[in-house]
């Protein structure tokens, strides 16, 4: 019963292309300043509305970001990140990675902030197969809230258990606080607040099974 848990957008899906690439669709030019916009106001829609479904939250997020960035948003075009989500492309790195983890006897669960709607389309693209899925449908709210975490250990009783993710606000800080072994993908470079919070810390998937079985 060992397992690794993920989370799915930026640490296994390149969230931050998805989210540009689809902001160009309805806004031809404008994608890379709605995407920094869109990461400055997704988190307070969640804090305000824990309970509100992602798909609604990824429209209220980029209706408050074009409107901070004095960008026109068409009647209908805030749904489009929720449709092209599904279609959000997979790192390089996820496959060899994974499937290593999973030839070495660890299974494999997702931790997401999204429906289960959501990332039943994603999962599709995903190049190995997962044990177990906890989303924020699921727990009835967002990280970096204990819920996700505390579901998971509840439904499975891992015996050894390593979460792997790029956020640090919405997974480090609460693996920490949970005490869990952890392991952050630091894929953009950030400088964390305290270094404490990630003891093990890599730049992208690349070897990531000596990392897990060093953590736990």
């Amino acid at each position: 019963m060992r397992w690794v848990t993920f989370d799915c957008f930026g640490t296994l899906v390149d969230w931050r292309h998805g989210i540009g690439t689809s902001a160009e669709l309805i806004a031809p030019g404008q994608g890379a300043r709605l995407l920094e916009a869109y990461n400055r106001h997704e988190h307070l829609v969640q804090a305000e509305s824990p309970t509100m479904r992602y798909r609604h939250v990824l429209a209220e997020t980029l209706r408050r970001a074009c409107e901070e960035e004095k960008v026109d948003l068409g009647a209908d075009d805030a749904d489009v990140l929720a449709t092209t989500l599904p279609y959000w492309p997979v790192f390089p790195d996820v496959r060899a990675e994974l499937t290593a983890l999973r030839e070495a006897g660890w299974r494999l669960a997702l931790l997401t902030n999204c429906d289960r709607d959501l990332i039943a389309g994603t999962r599709r693209r995903l190049p190995v197969p997962f044990e177990a899925v906890v989303t924020a449908e699921d727990a009835g709210a967002y990280k970096p809230a204990d819920a996700h975490f505390e579901l998971f250990r509840s439904s499975y009783e891992p015996e050894v258990w390593v979460h792997v993710a790029q956020s640090y606000f919405h997974d480090m800080e609460p693996a920490h606080r949970l005490g869990l072994r952890r392991v952050w993908i630091n894929r953009h470079g950030l400088r964390p607040s305290d270094p404490s919070i990630v003891p093990h810390t890599q730049p992208d998937l690349r070897g990531l099974l000596a990392a897990v079985e060093a953590t736990a």
